[in-house]
């Protein structure tokens, strides 16, 4: 759903299992990026912040049981009546944490359908990257919802002196967040837009 008015809410639902975390680090930088980004637009943003850890309880219960407590449920609503989704999962054996699919397993599996997420994962090394196409992107296909092109893996090595390097990937996934909540076709440049004719490559 989309509000009314110049407010846009936006959910960030975050499994890291530590406090902080490189995920929550993660989920702040990338909910800061689509602010400004709504900001440019003349928009506000009310930023709701899930900590997946604080229900770990509550989400085992509601698998046991079936039924959420009252807490659990208030999230759950919050994230379906979000315009739009921001999650970020550790990497754990090559995939989302435990964590991080049993909050996604309790929600209603019509709650995203039609909602723009943006993918993000934290990780010891770059070559766990692939996480985010090979199961991320399956998840939220599955649930009906809408992910941006652009997803983001943080590496321990993307911290500290080499946080400049991460900052253009935020920023790209943001704007096309921003361009999905309000179902634009974001901005990207066409390498065939102006080919080199095959001579001149030829003569070159």
């Amino acid at each position: 759903m989309t509000h009314s008015g110049a407010e846009r809410v936006i959910a960030v639902v975050t499994a890291g299992l530590t406090t902080p975390s490189s995920s929550r680090l993660l989920a702040d930088q990338l909910a800061e990026a689509v602010r400004d980004e709504l900001a440019g637009r003349g928009l506000s943003t009310r930023i709701e912040l899930i900590e997946v850890r604080d229900h770990a309880h509550d989400l085992t219960n509601n698998l046991l049981t079936g039924f959420p407590s009252a807490s659990l449920r208030a999230v759950l609503e919050t994230v379906a009546a979000a315009d739009a989704l921001i999650v970020v999962s550790p990497t754990f054996s090559a995939s989302y944490s435990g964590l991080f699919k049993m909050f996604f397993d309790v929600l209603d599996e019509q709650a995203l359908a039609g909602k723009p997420v943006l993918l993000a994962a934290t990780g010891g090394t770059e070559r766990h990257s692939l996480v985010l196409e090979f199961a991320l992107r399956p998840l939220f296909a599955y649930l009906k919802a809408l992910p941006v092109p652009t997803a983001v893996y943080a590496a321990s090595t993307d911290w500290g002196p080499n946080a400049a390097t991460l900052r253009p990937r935020i920023t790209r996934a943001a704007a096309e967040l921003v361009a999905s909540l309000h179902q634009e076709t974001p901005t990207a440049t066409n390498p065939f837009a102006n080919p080199t004719p095959f001579e001149d490559l030829l003569n070159s």
